[in-house]
């Protein structure tokens, strides 16, 4: 059989459980298609020998009959993700030549679900980018192309994007603390879901910001993404934001009946100069839910507008706190001293050196908004504004919307290099739908349902109730049937 990198979570399930296929055939093929696609920059650590001895020991597990829902199931992980004995370094040369002594909650609860791990994969530097262009192993790819353009695969987890859609793997993690699961998926057309904050342990997974930051899947399709959420999620004493909820069979859910749904259209979401294209997108999105049987409400979320001056308060305040034990002392990297130097130098010397631009632009942002005089005037109205917008999607789920629709991104990928770094600000529009779901906690998926005018996918969001992930997944599914998306990025190696 050939292509197997090709498949679906679903199809290489059955596969393997009705045993056509063995776990180590397929994860030879994920291998060979990861070594292949080195162009892509997608897979920054690859760990076949691991891989492998996984995949031996999920054919027993299968052999024998003891089967869990990812057993045997090649995937990629985000570099974010602490994973024993394997380089973790969240793409920063700050934590160059950390090996973990232990497992992030998300990876252990995947690999007791039999899941292979071929490789780690390519990120913004700390999750801290909408472009993969901060990290330091270099930009990934987005196997997608505009004639011999390099396009961004987005960010943070430009990798995990670019490696699914590609086939490298079948599936990947992915981290979204601002929209970095969600608008990657859109731009490398795929499928990605952020849970409701809590839904997945943050243990082992490198901090941004703690009260935004969620694992979530990357994967190619919404069964998919049901089958792999349901595996990662678990309730952990170690985090003290977990949730200690059951955790629902989300693919049972999958039975693509809306009729009667209630999809609310917000408003405040029709941006000025937002491009026909995504326009249209989000109308034929809402006739196509429409035509399944819900019903489209119109909505208002009044304080959308502040969501992403709230965001870019909150999240380097909190970053600039996390980041504050990159310090070159306990683990890490450590700056060569001149004589004379004492530990304020080592210090300034170990973050200079370790940190890119981008994550100490956002360090200093944080630590001025924290700072005496200016925490009530930044920080806490910010946090008051995050107040007013949860309110507002309660006050929308309250009125009998079961979830809301949105365009993911305001446009197709871009090329790599078109956001000059002299502006980050236009970079930082790029989360400007996706930004509101982590300040208010709430779970949101991007389904890819077009092409543009130059044949780029794009991506619809749904947005739904919090810990209703099981709902959001049935109308996102119902959606993904309607849109028939299909498309790849054929032969994207040829111009790399």
């Amino acid at each position: 059989m050939e292509n197997l990198n090709s498949l679906t979570l679903a199809k290489g399930r059955d596969l393997l459980q009705s045993k056509d296929i063995t776990s180590v055939e397929l994860t030879e093929a994920c291998l060979r298609a990861a070594e292949g696609g080195g162009a892509l920059n997608a897979v920054v650590h690859h760990t076949p020998e691991l891989a492998l001895d996984q995949a031996a020991a999920a054919d027993s597990r299968l052999a024998q009959g003891d089967a869990p829902a990812m057993c045997g199931l090649p995937i990629g992980i985000k570099d974010l993700f602490c994973t024993k004995g394997v380089p973790s370094q969240a793409a920063s040369r700050i934590l160059d030549g950390f090996r973990p002594e232990y497992e992030s909650t998300v990876s252990q609860n995947l690999f007791d679900a039999g899941a292979v791990m071929i490789g780690k994969l390519n990120m913004d530097e700390f999750a801290m980018g909408s472009s993969n262009e901060t990290s330091i192993y270099g930009n990934a790819v987005n196997p997608w192309k505009l004639d011999d353009k390099q396009l961004t695969p987005g960010g943070s987890s430009g990798g995990s994007a670019a490696a699914v859609a590609a086939d490298l793997c079948l599936a990947a993690t992915g981290t979204d603390t601002g929209g970095s699961i969600r608008q990657p998926a859109a731009f490398a057309g795929i499928v990605g879901i952020k849970p409701t904050y809590g839904r997945c342990s943050r243990w082992g997974i490198v901090a941004f910001a703690s009260s935004l930051d969620q694992a979530g899947p990357m994967t190619k399709s919404v069964r998919d993404a049901a089958i792999m959420l349901e595996a990662m999620c678990s309730h952990d004493p170690k985090d003290s934001t977990s949730a200690e909820l059951e955790v629902p069979n989300f693919e049972a859910l999958l039975t693509g009946d809306i009729r009667g749904k209630k999809i609310g259209i917000p408003k405040e979401y029709r941006l000025d100069g937002m491009p026909d294209e995504i326009e249209k997108l989000w109308t034929d999105g809402a006739a196509m839910l429409r035509e399944a049987g819900a019903e489209m409400i119109d909505v208002t979320l009044p304080h959308t507008k502040y969501a992403l001056p709230a965001y870019y308060v909150i999240a380097p305040a909190e970053a600039s706190s996390n980041l504050a034990r990159y310090d070159g002392v306990r683990f890490g990297r450590r700056a060569q001293l001149d004589a004379g130097d004492g530990i304020t130098e080592m210090y300034e010397k170990s973050r200079a050196e370790g940190f890119g631009a981008e994550v100490q632009r956002r360090i200093m942002i944080g630590t001025y908004v924290l700072s005496a005089g200016f925490y009530d005037a930044y920080y806490n109205r910010a946090r008051r504004v995050r107040a007013l917008i949860k309110k507002d999607f309660e006050d929308v789920f309250a009125s009998g919307v079961d979830a809301i629709l949105t365009p993911t991104t305001p446009s197709a990928a871009f090329g790599l290099g078109d956001m000059a770094e002299v502006d980050p600000v236009q970079m930082y529009l790029n989360d400007v739908f996706t930004v509101t779901v982590n300040l208010a906690g709430l779970p949101g998926i991007s389904v890819p349902a077009g092409l543009d005018g130059q044949g780029l996918p794009l991506g619809l969001q749904l947005i739904g109730k919090p810990w209703q992930e099981g709902d959001l997944l049935n109308t996102a599914y119902a959606l993904e049937n309607a849109a028939g998306f299909s498309a790849k990025p054929n032969n994207w190696w040829s111009s790399l």
